[in-house]
Formats: structure tokens, C-alpha cells, sequence
């Protein structure tokens, strides 16, 4: 969906009468990595930052040429329409078309987001309410959980790592839960582990769904970032997945287009006219020289979505092969701009946010600590594949000698 913000929350206690739902927020525990990120940069050490899923390159410059062309018609600066100009919903219902053969109306099934955070925020507010529970991925990106409590929901987090073992969980959850969850959420390929899904998942979970009367919002954030021939399937390519759901796809990976938040909501009438409401009342819709511009990257710049995902998996190698180099258990991904690393032993005792920090005071890299996700992220770290291969290469070799006393990498290799 989306980038962790660097705000560095604070885990203080509030001395002005905020409202419960802010109460119920948890510490934010990036923000010591944040802070002695910033530090560090202030005294001039040059980072390497793997923490944070922030694309570093820029989109087709056709798309730039396209946004400054709109910039100079005086008509865009106008208030937007709350839900996308329609000749991006059909753009967007085309794509789905040719890309997973659904079939979905522009008018009625497809609404244009400030980015795909924004709208998953506000569905669940338009979703959830004091009650109401929603079943999230474990290890969780944190706005699938703090989405859901800013709305007054419980969260109930299942491993996902195994998906099958998550379907049966999530049965069993329903089975014995009481109220029955609202809400299952699904996030695959999945950030942060990157574990993915073929079809017959979204099979079975539309099924379930069915079954136990609950709805489905599938995070599509990492759509179009793949590797090695796989193919992320789409929730709604399932018999009957409209029935029950929605999906959020993003702009912001495939096509380089992060700080743009062009993002969007896919699926299910009604619930994509209760995000619409609800988006009728916060904002006047994305910036328009914004949606035209999407506008001509969805029609004419696929070539350039393959060319980046083809890129990322060149730094995908550079950095697995470089840490299996040193000694670092992790399986290679299939999907998404991260890779999900063991902490190697004898290390892993210090729990991922302390070893963290480490790699960043003495290492000069930057990484995610697995804590960051849950506590089922444990022991693990997610390292961001933003940097150019060369750069990857350099965070291995400063990890390798923070790490080790003997260098497994010469600085010539």
C-alpha cells in the first residue's frame, strides 16, 4: 500500500484530553532507528537506508511531461471531483481488464484515492466501529492495524507466512469468535515477510467469506513488483470476489509515482460508495494535473512498470546474494522491494531493534527491525531494495564489518 512514515511518534503519555481512539495507538517503534537515522546524517555519515519502502526513482518522463503540460491549464487548479476524474476510473476498470481479465464498472466499482493509505483508512472508518473486529496479517504493516483502531475496531492478527495455515486460522477464528469478524484483511504479495499467494488462495477466501458473512479488503500494494516469472493474482479475479471485497492498488511502486499518492479502490459497490461517503466529507479529490498525468502512465507506460520491476529484482540478487555471502538466512522473494532476513546468530539474542541500531551506529545502514511489525516479526529484518545495486552492495560490505572481526567482502569485491 504504501511508506511508514518517519513522524517520529511519540510513546509519552498525553497531558490534553485527546480522544480514546488516539489512546489506543501503540508506541511507534521505529522511532528511536528515525531519530539516530537523523543524527547521524546531521554529523554528515552518508546512510545507506534500507529502512523504509520509499522508491528512490522517478516515473516515465512522459508522465512528467504530461504533469507539466496540465500544470499550465488554469482549469486544473480547480477543486477535484472526491472520487477521480472519470477518465481515470477507466483507465484503472481497462487495466484490471487486460491485466487480470475482471471486469469492473468505473462508475459504480472503482474510486480514486490520496494514495491507497488514504482510502484504506478511510474504508475502515466507513467500515468499523466500536464492536467490530477485523482480522489482520501478522507480521502486519502497522496501518492495517492502526487503521482499524482510529475507527474504534479490535484487531486479531494471524500469522500469514503460511497461507494455508492463515485460511484455517482464519476459519477457526470465525468458528469461535463471538461476534464473528467484520473484516479480513489480506496483503499479498505481504509487507513486510513477502511471502505470496496463487489463485486457489483467493478461492478459498472468497468462500469463507461467503460462508461466515465477513467482507475482504485486499492490500494489492506490491501488484507490479515480481520476480522470477510469478505473477501476483488479483483478489477480485476470484468467482464471486466482488460479492465480498475490494482491493487497493497504488501507483506508488510499480510506476515510481510515490510522493504523487495516486491510489485506488476497486471492488464491491457498496463498499467502494461507502469509501466515496465518506471521502465526500475529508477531501475534494486528488490534486487533477495529478490524475491526468496517472492518466497517460496507465494508458501508454506499462513497458516502464516492467522495466522497473525487472530492476528490482537485479537489486533483489545484489542483496541477497551479498548477505548469503556473510552467512544470513533468508529466502528470496517473489514479490514486493523488500527482502526478509533471520537475524544471524550469535546476534539474534539482542532482539531486531537493538541489532538495528547497531547495523545504523556502526554499521551506517539503515534497516527495518522486524519488532517494528508485531510481535510475530520478531527475530527478523526487513531490508528496503530502493538503493541502486552498487549502493546494495556497499551496505553488505559495511554490515559484513560492523558484524565481523574478519571480513567475509573486501572492499574491492
Amino acid at each position: 500500500m504504501r511508506s511508514e512514515s518517519e513522524v517520529p511518534f511519540s510513546d509519552q503519555p498525553f497531558n490534553i484530553p485527546v480522544a480514546e481512539r488516539v489512546k489506543r495507538l501503540p508506541p511507534y517503534l521505529f522511532g528511536k532507528i528515525n531519530k539516530l537515522k537523523y543524527e547521524k546524517r546531521v554529523e554528515g555519515v552518508d546512510v545507506i537506508d534500507l529502512g523504509m519502502g520509499n522508491p528512490t526513482d522517478t516515473p516515465d518522463p512522459l508522465i512528467i511531461e504530461k504533469m507539466a503540460e496540465a500544470l499550465n491549464d488554469p482549469r486544473n487548479h480547480r477543486y477535484s471531483v472526491s472520487n477521480g476524474i472519470a477518465n481515470l476510473r477507466k483507465e484503472v476498470s481497462a487495466r484490471y481488464w487486460k491485466k487480470y481479465g475482471v471486469r469492473l464498472d468505473p462508475d459504480t466499482e472503482v474510486v480514486t484515492c490520496i494514495g491507497s493509505k488514504e482510502g484504506f483508512s478511510h474504508l475502515c472508518l466507513a467500515l468499523m466501529g466500536p464492536g467490530d473486529t477485523a482480522i489482520v496479517p501478522a507480521p502486519y504493516f502497522p496501518i492495517h492495524v492502526y487503521a482499524v483502531a482510529l475507527a474504534s475496531g479490535n484487531v486479531i492478527s494471524l500469522d500469514c507466512r503460511d497461507p494455508q495455515q492463515f485460511l484455517t486460522n482464519i476459519e477457526y477464528t470465525c468458528k469461535h469468535q463471538y461476534p464473528k469478524p467484520k473484516l479480513v484483511i489480506v496483503n499479498f504479495p505481504h509487507n513486510p515477510t513477502t511471502t505470496v499467494v496463487d489463485q486457489t488462495f483467493y478461492d478459498d477466501l472468497v468462500a469463507l467469506a461467503k460462508k461466515y458473512g465477513f467482507l475482504v479488503i485486499s492490500d494489492f500494494a506490491y501488484s507490479d513488483i515480481c520476480f522470477d516469472g510469478y505473477k501476483a493474482p488479483s483478489f477480485l479475479a476470484s468467482q464471486g470476489a466482488i460479492d465480498v471485497g475490494v482491493e487497493f492498488t497504488t501507483m506508488s511502486k510499480g510506476f515510481s509515482m510515490a510522493g504523487w499518492r495516486v491510489g485506488f479502490c476497486t471492488g464491491n459497490a457498496e463498499m467502494v460508495r461507502a469509501l466515496s461517503t465518506i471521502k465526500g466529507y475529508y477531501d475534494y479529490g486528488l490534486f487533477q494535473p495529478t490524475q491526468i498525468a496517472a492518466i497517460v502512465a496507465l494508458r501508454h507506460c506499462e513497458a516502464a512498470v516492467e522495466s522497473v520491476s525487472a530492476e528490482y529484482q537485479l537489486r533483489r540478487d545484489a542483496l541477497c546474494d551479498g548477505l548469503e555471502r556473510i552467512g544470513w538466512e533468508l529466502e528470496r522473494p517473489k514479490g514486493t522491494m523488500f527482502v526478509w532476513a533471520k537475524i544471524p546468530e550469535p546476534w539474534a539474542e539482542m532482539g531486531s531493534i537493538d541489532f538495528s541500531m547497531k547495523l545504523l551506529d556502526e554499521g551506517g545502514v539503515a534497516v527495518s527491525p522486524g519488532r517494528g511489525f508485531g510481535e510475530d516479526g520478531e527475530g527478523f529484518l526487513r531490508l528496503a531494495i530502493v538503493e541502486n545495486t552498487q549502493r546494495l552492495r556497499q551496505a553488505v560490505r559495511q554490515i559484513d564489518r560492523c558484524l565481523n572481526k574478519n571480513p567475509t567482502i573486501s572492499d574491492t569485491e
